[in-house]
C-alpha cells in the first residue's frame, strides 16, 4: 500500500534528529501507521486520519501525551505521508519567508529578515528526496543525478531551487522562497515602510502613462513582490502577457492576461524566454512583463520595449542602478555581437525608469532609488535621480529609519505623460 504520492511503500523511518518533545513518540507512531497501511488495499485521506487517531489513542494510554499536543502531532503524521512532511507546516506559517534545507538534518528558516535553525529534521535523506520529487513532478520538471539542479514552484507560487548530489556534497539542498497567499499591494508596502506614499503615487502615474520600468536589486530584495504591486496599476482594459522562467507573478485581477512559462528540455523540446518573448509579439499585447532577465533574452526584451510595447516591466539582479545597466549590456552581448555604443543606445531608448531595491541590515526591504534613464553619451548611460532613500538612524529593535528624498529637478522625459493626458499628475 502506497502512502506517499511518490509511490514509496513500507520504508522504515530513521531517526528524526529533531530534538523536540515527542519526536520519539512521533517516530513510533509513523512505524505503526506504516505497518497497518501495508494491510490496506485502499487508503484515502479520511481512512489515514482515522488510522492516525487510532494509533494516537493507543499510545496515549501508555505514555504521556497532552491533549494540546495531539492535534499538531496528528497533522504532522498526516503531512509526513500525504503532503510535504515538515515543509508543509513551514509553508503554512505566514511568518516564514524563506526555507533552506541543507541535507535532511539541517533546516533553516527566515522570519522577519532573520535566519534561525529549526530543531526538527527529516527522518532520512530518502524522505527528503521523496518530497523533492513530489515538488518537481507537479510542474513537469525533472531532477536526478544526471540533471542535479532544477528551478520549480509550488502551487501557491513559492519559488523552489533544488541541488542534488553529487553536486551538493552534503546531501540534497532545497531552497524555497515563499510568496504571500494573496498579492502584496502597494498600500501594504507603504504601511511596511518599503516605500513612501509620494514615491508610490509617482510610480503609479508612470505605469498608467506606459513608461517602461525596470526593477533591479540583489537576491531577496523583493523584486518580484514589488513587480506584482506595480503591475496592479495597469488599467483593466489592457492585454498583458507575462513571461517567466518559473511562474511567480500574481496578476490575478487582470482580465485580459496571458501567462507563459519556460520549459526545460533539449533543443527540440525546450522553450526558452527568448522564444516566448518573440512569440508574445504575435499575440497582440499591450504590455509584456518579463519576470526576470538573466541572459541573452535581454536583447529581445529591449527590442520589444522599443517596438511599440510601451509600459512593459521586467526585473534583474544587480547591486546598484549603474551595475544593472552594465549587466544588461553584458547580457545583450551574450546574444548578439554588437558595438557597446549601439547596445547602450538600445538600453537608453528602451528603459525609461530604473527602480532599485535593497535588503537592509535589519532584514527590511526598501526601494532605495528611482532613476530616470537618460541618453547614452561616451559609452555611458546617464541616470537622473528622482527619489532616493536616506537613512536617518535606528528605531525600536534596531529597525532602520529613513525618508525618501525627491532629487534634482524631477522627471525630464515627460512626453509619455503628455500623450496619456497625465502631465498635471506629477
Amino acid at each position: 500500500m502506497s502512502l506517499s504520492r511518490t509511490g514509496q511503500t513500507g520504508r522504515t523511518p530513521g531517526n528524526t534528529g529533531g530534538g523536540t518533545a515527542g519526536s520519539g513518540l512521533e517516530e513510533i507512531c509513523r512505524r505503526e501507521i506504516l505497518q497497518r497501511a501495508a494491510q490496506e488495499k485502499e487508503l484515502g485521506d479520511d481512512r489515514l486520519y482515522q488510522m492516525i487517531d487510532q494509533v494516537l489513542s493507543e499510545k496515549a494510554k501508555s505514555c504521556y501525551l497532552p491533549f494540546s499536543a495531539r492535534g499538531p502531532l496528528r497533522q504532522r503524521l498526516f503531512n509526513a505521508f500525504r503532503r510535504l512532511d515538515i515543509l508543509q507546516e513551514l509553508l503554512e506559517d505566514d511568518s516564514i519567508t524563506e526555507i533552506m534545507v541543507n541535507g535532511h538534518r539541517d533546516i533553516f528558516v527566515e522570519r522577519a529578515g532573520r535566519v534561525v535553525r529549526l530543531e526538527r529534521a527529516f527522518e532520512s535523506r530518502q524522505k527528503l528526496e521523496d518530497v523533492i520529487q513530489q515538488i518537481v513532478a507537479r510542474v513537469n520538471r525533472v531532477v536526478n543525478e544526471s540533471s542535479p539542479m532544477v528551478d520549480a514552484r509550488l502551487p501557491d507560487g513559492s519559488r523552489v531551487n533544488v541541488v542534488l548530489p553529487p553536486v551538493a556534497l552534503g546531501g540534497p539542498v532545497l531552497t524555497i522562497r515563499k510568496f504571500s497567499r494573496s498579492p502584496v499591494t502597494m498600500k501594504q508596502l507603504i504601511d511596511w515602510g518599503s516605500i513612501s506614499a509620494e514615491t508610490a503615487e509617482f510610480l503609479k502615474t508612470l505605469v498608467r502613462a506606459r513608461y517602461n520600468i525596470f526593477i533591479s536589486g540583489g537576491t531577496g530584495s523583493g523584486k518580484t513582490t514589488f513587480l506584482n504591486a506595480l503591475s496592479q496599476f495597469i488599467p483593466d482594459e489592457e492585454r498583458v502577457i507575462t513571461i517567466e522562467d518559473s511562474a511567480e507573478l500574481q496578476l490575478l485581477d487582470q482580465p485580459d492576461l496571458v501567462r507563459m512559462e519556460t520549459r526545460t528540455g533539449n533543443a527540440e523540446t525546450g522553450v526558452t524566454i527568448r522564444q516566448l518573448i518573440r512569440c508574445s509579439l504575435r499575440m497582440n499585447p499591450d504590455r509584456i512583463i518579463v519576470g526576470e532577465v538573466r541572459g541573452e533574452e535581454a536583447l529581445d526584451m529591449l527590442q520589444a520595449m522599443n517596438t511599440g510595447h510601451d509600459g512593459s516591466l521586467s526585473t534583474g539582479h544587480a547591486n546598484s542602478p549603474s551595475d544593472m545597466l552594465m549587466r544588461l549590456a553584458t547580457m545583450v552581448l551574450m546574444g548578439a555581437d554588437l558595438p557597446l555604443a549601439a547596445i547602450n543606445n538600445q538600453i537608453a531608448s528602451a528603459i525609461d525608469i530604473l527602480v532599485h531595491l535593497g535588503k537592509l541590515r535589519d532584514g527590511s526591504r526598501k526601494v532605495l532609488s528611482v532613476m530616470e534613464v537618460g541618453s547614452s553619451e561616451n559609452k555611458t548611460i546617464r541616470l537622473n535621480p528622482l527619489y532616493e532613500f536616506e537613512e536617518v538612524g535606528a528605531g525600536p529593535e534596531g529597525r532602520i529609519q529613513g525618508r525618501w528624498k525627491k532629487m534634482g529637478s524631477g522627471l525630464v522625459g515627460i512626453h509619455k505623460l503628455a500623450m496619456a493626458g497625465l502631465s498635471d499628475s506629477i
